[in-house]
């Protein structure tokens, strides 16, 4: 990042902000009736190593609209997920989707990066930012038009995240210390969640019942990544997921 600061000035970067395009409310698609899920796009992860060798971008996110997506998430982190920046403006172009930059966002040039390249949400984890970037950052998103999903992994990310007046609240599964995947998280978590905010499930999920479990409790949405990456016919995933009936554009209950 401090690499691509220096060869590219934030006062210059942001001359960019004018070819964004129009809108597409990532908030907005969330909160549609039923279970919203947002599609991954991701070639590697350091858990699960490489992925989904030779898949295209195009076709990926393409399928994952076909089949009924919310929303689309990209990985642009390039050392642990072999992501780039260039992906978002792929994605845009591939599909309609409202887009989330998925990556480590420590500097409020990223949320710049993020609104120039294409992306209409970023990715704030509470357990990496310190509560002043927590709210900052959220606030300069805001300017940049952006949405924010604001990740957090127990009951303390959970009470600094509600203090900033967060909207859309990502609750991961995966304990960024062990590793380990408990979908019982977001269980264990969302009780505290107080009406009016859009909730996330992330991590762990790869059937229909537990999504259906899920919006049960309250859930509004669900992060997908590696079952749709590894999947044959990821649109039929996505619909299958979803609960749509591959004869029309009928949710299933």
């Amino acid at each position: 990042m401090e690499e691509r600061k220096r060869a590219v000035p934030a006062s210059r970067l942001a001359d960019g902000l004018g070819h964004r395009g129009h809108d597409r409310p990532f908030r907005e698609a969330l909160a549609r009736p039923g279970m919203s899920l947002i599609c991954e796009f991701k070639r590697k992860s350091p858990s699960a190593g490489e992925i989904a060798p030779g898949v295209e971008l195009s076709d990926q996110v393409g399928a994952y609209e076909e089949g009924g997506a919310a929303a689309l998430s990209v990985l642009t982190d390039e050392t642990h997920f072999q992501g780039r920046l260039e992906d978002l403006a792929a994605a845009r172009e591939s599909c309609s989707l409202p887009i989330l930059r998925k990556d480590f966002v420590v500097d409020r040039y990223q949320l710049l990066e993020a609104a120039v390249s294409g992306a209409d949400a970023v990715l704030l984890i509470a357990g990496v930012l310190d509560d002043g970037q927590l709210s900052s950052f959220q606030a300069e998103a805001i300017e940049l038009d952006l949405d924010c999903l604001v990740e957090v992994h127990d009951a303390s990310d959970l009470e600094r995240t509600l203090e900033t007046g967060a909207e859309v609240i990502g609750i991961n599964n995966r304990d960024l210390d062990s590793g380990v995947v408990d979908v019982g998280t977001t269980y264990e978590l969302i009780t505290d969640v107080p009406a009016g905010k859009i909730v996330v499930s992330e991590s762990g999920i790869s059937t229909r019942e537990e999504l259906i479990e899920l919006e049960r409790v309250g859930v509004d949405a669900a992060l997908i990544g590696e079952a749709l990456m590894r999947a044959g016919d990821p649109a039929s995933k996505v619909s299958e997921l979803a609960g749509r009936d591959a004869t029309s554009e009928h949710f299933l209950p």
